[in-house]
């Protein structure tokens, strides 16, 4: 019997309306809370739960629902600050494998989304404790409950007896409950965003009369942009900050506060959250330093800060962050230390980096672009990019979405997300190497290849650097996605449309022959040309620099006009101006679609629409999912797993063979052998010719594969005895005493020798890499990455994204290969790598590829025990 207290069952969690709440395990020590809860409890509410009236509890009672063994009894609690708000339990009944639920909430939080989340959360206790189906006695009239069953997502069935609806839920994982569960993490997620972006009150906690001041900036700055609500002061001493009253503690304003600005020092900020959430406040931005930046004791107090803040239900942005803004004319929030604010525009903005979030706003707003809303998140010790992402996915103020990121604090939900919302909008990425001090997030272990290949995998566009991040956004926004490779120069010189047509063709993109109008063509001229070349492109760079100044403004109208009846892309560089010049705009509030972006250079305009057409194109392949293969047997490679950890050693390197067999591939078989006679007979059984090679080492981070055969000690196509008994003796004397040597049947030729890996990140998730085994290949690192697990199409894009692909698709001379064959083991690769997160890293090396089939050579493994419930993986829960 299991009575441990299981802590890794503890969570914080994002309610339907946004707030937050923590749930954990009942403890002996929660009676008095149990109590409260209860006393607070209505008619109803017990009526619906007990079948009849029960006013109190006995203390009987109370004990047995508070003292569980976390086995056959379990009990999870939902608390908000000091309070218990929710319970629900389940008791194991038989068979064994099934147990009856029941749920209580407290009316004042019934609605919230706190019942589902509970069941999430239990079942996947449950299922951790054997249990597979739950059983719920229900009243008809309790129809929120039944909803609530039928609405998981789990096959659920219900039938009536005595005046009770009893209903019973499959808990086996299906596609319609994750579908349900991202749904509603998605619209809670977004839900505590708009709280903080749309806030009808602000308080500034901290602003005072010291000139440069934050707390003064970040007022200041909120009454300049015209905050379209009130904005309460927050100061112990004075009586009024920039001439608006101010109150001494935030419990003493006189009205409701639905965002709190904390600019204090860092010493002060855990007793103010606590009077915040008492207050009511829903969100907290902290500008304050002083946390993990600092460090062990600084990142100590952040990580109180989000503890409390979140059990208390708020959300925090930062802390040691720039603040946030929202540029709709209905709000017109400036909560940031940014006096230059841009204009209203269609592009959402996040920036890891408080201090470089004031240079980004005034690039944008010189550009003339616009935003919709900016967030920088500073430590981002809470709200992070994901969070924001679920907001604008569903935004409609926001068209195209920009990331400056430092880190990525849950990788497999930001791909995920990525990967959805790319379908719909752009995603633009900067993304720095290495975490800077004080983000609560762990370093990647996946090379910054890899990482851009996940990247283009969700269809998130990377770019090298902050210009390009804007040059791209201000394309993206304002004009429609390219259907094609397709460009169209238009000039009025020589010398520029030349360095537009090579761009072109530098990028991989398909340009016609520019059109050059002469130095003084004017508005008639400039649009008879591009709607000339429109209709046969896919998108056109214009590009307009008189020698003269005068006229620009007739070329500019005839462009915008031209373009937006063609509802095709335009890009210009127009007079060098950089961003969305005046003349170039479409009227609306800020630079509205159909406004046509400058460059200073063509290059620069061709770099952008090169990002533009690689995105349109992904945007049309099929989403694809992981395809049903035959020949899978997951449970018996978790029982190959657990046997070979069974020793408890931190890691274990193994042979993958039987592992790799689980999934249907099959390794060639390789038979050791300790002389040269028995080299010979091993060549008998095997068949002839053979191969002889030392047995692979223990692969590990730091090993170096491809060592024997760059030693040239690998002998290939021994024919006869005599070959090999010589390959042997030579084999032995080059590699010295100990070391093992086996006999392996040469594979079919001819055929492409490719490497295939798994490198397993304990945030990111399982990586599948390939790459082809030629010297030249492995030097130059030609090796391509996509996140486990694989679909066809993943597979497909994996084989061809090395810069060697055409060696293996007939080109150049070379014999196609079966890619097909290829294609399905990096599909059955995908699905181990995802199913068995123990699988720390793998390598298949070589792989041969031949006419017809593929060969595996060798495979080993290293295996680590998983820790910890995977980010990702379950039910909801905040990081």
């Amino acid at each position: 019997m299991e009575s441990r207290y299981p802590a890794h069952w503890e969570a914080d969690v994002v309610l339907s309306d946004g707030g937050t709440a923590h749930l954990r395990p009942i403890r002996p020590d929660d009676a008095d809370l149990m109590r409260a809860f209860y006393s607070r409890l209505s008619e109803e509410s017990i009526y619906f739960r007990y079948f009849g009236p029960r006013p109190t509890l006995s203390d009987r009672e109370i004990a047995w629902f508070t003292n569980v063994d976390y086995d056959n009894r379990v009990a999870l609690i939902a608390t908000i600050g000091t309070e218990m708000v929710a319970v629900v339990r389940y008791d194991r009944v038989q068979p064994a494998d099934h147990a009856e639920v029941a749920f209580l909430v407290e009316d004042a939080h019934q609605g919230r989304g706190m019942a589902s989340v509970l069941l999430e959360h239990l079942r996947a206790a449950a299922r951790e404790r054997g249990i597979r189906t739950f059983i719920a006695d229900v009243l008809p009239a309790n129809h929120r409950m039944m909803a609530m069953f039928r609405q998981a997502g789990y096959t659920a069935q219900s039938h009536f007896e005595d005046g009770v609806v009893r209903m019973t839920l499959d808990l086996a994982t299906t596609d319609s409950a994750v579908q349900v569960t991202a749904a509603r993490e998605h619209r809670a997620e977004a839900r505590s965003i708009e709280r903080l972006l749309k806030p009808e009150s602000v308080a500034v906690i901290g602003a005072s009369r010291e000139p440069g001041g934050i707390g003064q900036t970040v007022l200041r700055n909120l009454l300049a942009a015209d905050f379209t609500g009130p904005v309460y002061p927050v100061h112990r001493e004075v009586r009024a900050v920039a001439g608006v009253r101010a109150y001494r503690s935030v419990s003493a304003i006189d009205g409701e506060v639905d965002l709190a600005v904390l600019a204090i020092p860092a010493e002060g900020v855990l007793d103010v959250v606590k009077e915040c959430a008492e207050k009511g406040v829903k969100g907290l931005v902290v500008v304050s330093s002083g946390f993990g930046e600092t460090g062990p004791e600084g990142r100590a107090r952040q990580d109180e800060l989000v503890r409390i803040a979140r059990a208390y239900g708020l959300r925090v942005v930062g802390p040691n962050c720039l603040g946030i803004a929202n540029t709709d004319p209905a709000i017109r929030l400036n909560a940031t230390l940014a006096a230059t604010l841009p204009g209203r525009g269609r592009v959402g903005f996040f920036s890891q980096s408080g201090a470089l979030g004031t240079a980004l706003l005034q690039r944008v707003a010189q550009r003339g672009m616009g935003i919709s809303t900016f967030v920088s998140a500073g430590n981002r010790a809470d709200v992070s990019g994901n969070d924001l992402l679920q907001y604008w996915e569903e935004d409609p103020a926001t068209d195209v979405i920009l990331l400056y990121l430092e880190s990525l604090g849950n990788p497999r939900k930001f791909f995920r997300l990525t990967r959805r919302i790319s379908r719909t909008k752009p995603l633009v990425v900067v993304k720095s190497q290495g975490v800077p001090t004080g983000h609560a997030a762990r370093v990647l272990r996946l090379p910054d290849t890899a990482l851009s290949a996940l990247f283009q995998q969700a269809g998130v566009i990377r770019v090298d650097d902050l210009a390009q991040l804007f040059d791209v956004a201000q394309l993206l926004a304002h004009q429609p996605l390219p259907a094609g490779p397709r460009v169209g120069v238009v000039s009025n010189s020589d010398a520029l449309a030349l360095l537009a047509v090579d761009a072109c063709r530098a990028r991989g993109l398909e340009p016609v022959p520019a059109v050059n109008l002469g130095a003084r063509a004017g508005g008639a001229e400039f649009a008879a040309a591009l709607s000339g070349v429109l209709p046969d492109v896919d998108a056109a760079v214009v590009i307009y620099m008189p020698p003269i100044p005068g006229g620009h403004a007739e070329v500019a109208a005839e462009l915008v006009r031209v373009a937006g009846e063609s509802g095709k892309p335009v890009l210009a560089t127009f007079q060098g101006e950089l961003g969305m010049p005046v003349e170039l705009r479409v009227p609306g509030e800020g630079p509205s679609r159909g406004s046509i972006p400058s460059y200073p250079a063509p290059e620069e305009a061709v770099r952008a629409l090169a990002h533009a057409v690689r995105y349109a194109h992904w945007r049309e392949q099929p989403v694809g999912t992981p395809p049903v293969v035959a020949g899978v047997d997951t449970a018996r490679a978790r029982r190959l797993i657990a046997d070979a950890l069974a020793s408890g050693a931190e890691q274990v390197e193994i042979d993958a063979t039987e592992l790799l067999a689980c999934y249907g591939i099959e390794v060639w078989p390789a038979e050791p052998v300790a002389s040269a006679d028995e080299a010979v007979a091993a060549a008998d059984r095997i068949g002839w010719p053979v191969a002889l090679k030392p047995v692979a080492r223990p692969v590990t981070a730091a090993a170096d594969p491809d060592a024997p055969r760059r030693s040239g000690i690998v002998r290939l196509g021994l024919g006869e005895p005599g070959s090999l008994r010589q390959a042997y003796a030579d084999l032995a004397a080059t590699l010295g005493p100990g070391a093992t040597i086996a006999v392996q049947h040469m594979a079919p030729q001819p055929s492409a020798a490719t490497v295939v890996g798994v490198l397993q990140d304990r945030d990111a998730g399982a990586v599948v890499s390939f790459g082809l085994g030629d010297m030249a290949a492995r030097l130059l690192g030609d090796r391509a990455y996509r996140l486990a697990p694989l679909t066809a199409e993943d597979a497909a894009a994996l084989v061809r994204s090395v810069r060697a692909a055409p060696l293996l698709l007939g080109e150049y001379g070379y014999p196609p290969v079966a890619v097909d064959a290829l294609e399905d083991l990096l599909v059955r690769v995908g699905l181990l790598a995802d199913a068995l997160p123990e699988v720390r890293r793998m390598d298949l090396d070589e792989v041969l590829v031949g006419e017809s089939a593929v060969v595996v050579l060798g495979a080993r493994a290293v295996l680590r025990p998983e820790v910890g419930p995977r980010l990702d993986v379950g039910p909801r829960r905040l990081r």
